[in-house]
């Protein structure tokens, strides 16, 4: 068992600010995520999470997977090392999946967030109910590096006063604080435009609206208790079934707008823990994206706002991208190993993509003389991840068209432009909701198989926010880009806000 005595041996222990530029959390990790449609149909058929765990499991996994491919550090509450068998089953699988798994720690791939605990080998609080053999295997995980191998460890604040107190503090005010003034905020949004987006009908939304405020209410009074305001005590009120632990997930579909008050908890969650870190969060595919939170403080990672309509509408042109070559990708990424996922970051491919990426995401201005650069290095990146799966015999490759998507969502508006492999189109899809003052809004970069699977390999994260001061600003961008060639407009009754890229209770101080 690691030495729980002497930290140095085993951890290098990092603040927020030392993190990579491009660190991300993923927000599949979180022990409550589910695909939308999934928890649908879960909250439909009255299903836990055990009852869906063989689905999601292979969900999780890809999801994973495609957050060591496309970003150069993953952050992960330290309980999911041990409590998700997504992660957890090759530290169990021993031989070469835990080995790569060390490599990744060992190479700061893979940083633990740490809230309380001081070394990631510490038992966990009793309320944590973790599994006893994921943890051995984290345990024997950590005790068999390498001698000369240190784990980054991320934690709030490392000051040794006394009873922790600087660490307490800050992340009372860095994570719970901004988490329950989230939440309590929820009614001061356009509810017609987070209606929308969330995917409410139109006769809904007032019904909607006042679900919210019942919301906002029961955060309030908790406030005034003293009581604290975290999603497991929200999720028991507004969501899980009556008298079920809300680690079990099972949802209630008695209780009204369960599975989109279920969304918006868990996007607030894991942006949240992203800002504390002052760092990426990475949407999966298919969840509610933060655009529908209408906040300014993605701004803090996109080097302000795109506000003038013309220089939005550069988003939306159309590119010319490097020929692609090879027409074969592997249909699951989650064919593949831990292993081979070590081994494809060794390649001088995944560097380059992952630097291209980082420069497009430092100067989202220069989006036209970088975006190319991006594509042809993902096209490269697939090559490699072909040529892994190619030993293995589930990976059934198919036919691959690589383009690029760009998505521009704008309050209750989204316009989609689609352009590689040969092809061009551009959608618009506008909810007939009125603008009467300014709109927010963000750019979202896909790049993806125009043949898409949900195993598929694909990146998709936000590269700018938008904030459009006014009714005419908003009137002059649909002008301009109903001028592009090919352009075609649909009336959505219900856009979505979904990305197409946990809290436990402690009085003390809580798990997040």
């Amino acid at each position: 068992m690691a030495d729980v005595d002497n930290i140095d041996d085993l951890m290098t222990s990092i603040r927020p600010d030392q993190l990579d530029p491009g660190a991300v959390i993923a927000q599949s990790l979180d022990n409550q995520w589910v695909p939308a449609q999934l928890a649908k149909k879960m909250i439909e058929r009255g299903e836990s999470l055990e009852q869906v765990r063989k689905q999601r499991h292979k969900e999780v996994r890809a999801e994973y997977f495609r957050s060591l491919i496309n970003a150069s550090q993953v952050i992960i509450n330290r309980a999911y090392f041990y409590n998700n068998d997504a992660i957890n089953c090759d530290l169990a699988e021993g031989g070469l999946a835990r080995t790569a798994h060390q490599k990744l720690l060992a190479s700061g791939a893979l940083v633990p967030f740490l809230l309380n605990e001081r070394h990631p080998a510490e038992e966990p609080p009793a309320y944590l109910h973790a599994h006893g053999d994921g943890f051995t295997a984290w345990q024997e995980t950590l005790d068999g590096m390498g001698a000369a191998d240190r784990v980054q460890c991320v934690r709030m604040s490392w000051d040794h006063s006394e009873n922790d107190r600087d660490n307490k503090e800050q992340t009372r005010t860095r994570l719970f604080q901004p988490f329950t003034e989230k939440v309590q905020g929820l009614t001061a949004k356009d509810t017609d435009i987070l209606a929308a987006q969330i995917g409410v009908e139109r006769q809904d939304v007032d019904r909607f609206r006042r679900r919210l405020g019942e919301v906002v209410g029961f955060s309030n009074d908790l406030s005034v208790r003293r009581k604290p305001v975290v999603r497991n005590v929200l999720y028991e009120e507004f969501v899980s079934a009556p008298g079920t632990n809300v680690a079990e997930g099972r949802y209630d579909r008695n209780k009204p707008f369960a599975g989109e008050i279920k969304q918006l908890l868990d996007l607030i969650y894991n942006t949240n823990l992203a800002d504390a870190l002052g760092r990426y969060p990475l949407t999966p595919s298919g969840s509610l994206r933060r655009v529908a939170l209408q906040e300014a403080r993605e701004a803090r990672v996109t080097q302000g706002f795109v506000e003038d309509p013309e220089q939005l509408l550069t988003f939306l042109q159309r590119q010319a991208f490097a020929a692609v070559q090879d027409h074969l990708t592997p249909s699951a990424v989650d064919a593949l190993t831990l292993h081979d996922i070590w081994l494809l970051r060794q390649n001088s491919a995944w560097h380059e993509y992952v630097t291209a990426f980082s420069a497009l995401t430092a100067d989202p201005g220069a989006f036209h003389d970088s975006v190319g650069r991006v594509f042809d290095r993902y096209v490269r990146l697939n090559s490699e991840i072909l040529k892994l799966a190619r030993g293995r015999r589930q990976a059934t490759p198919n036919q691959w068209l690589p383009v690029v998507e760009v998505v521009v969502t704008l309050g209750a508006a989204v316009f989609t432009a689609i352009s590689g492999n040969g092809i061009w189109e551009v959608v618009g899809g506008v909810t007939p909701l009125a603008v009467t003052g300014s709109v927010g809004g963000s750019v979202q970069l896909v790049l993806r198989n125009r043949l898409e699977g949900r195993q598929e390999q694909r990146f998709a994260r936000e590269i700018a926010t938008v904030r459009l001061a006014s009714a005419r600003e908003w009137s002059q961008f649909h002008d301009l880009v109903r001028r592009l060639p090919g352009y075609r407009e649909t009336a959505n009754t219900s856009p979505s806000a979904t990305a197409s890229a946990t809290t436990q209770d402690n009085e003390d101080l809580l798990e997040y």
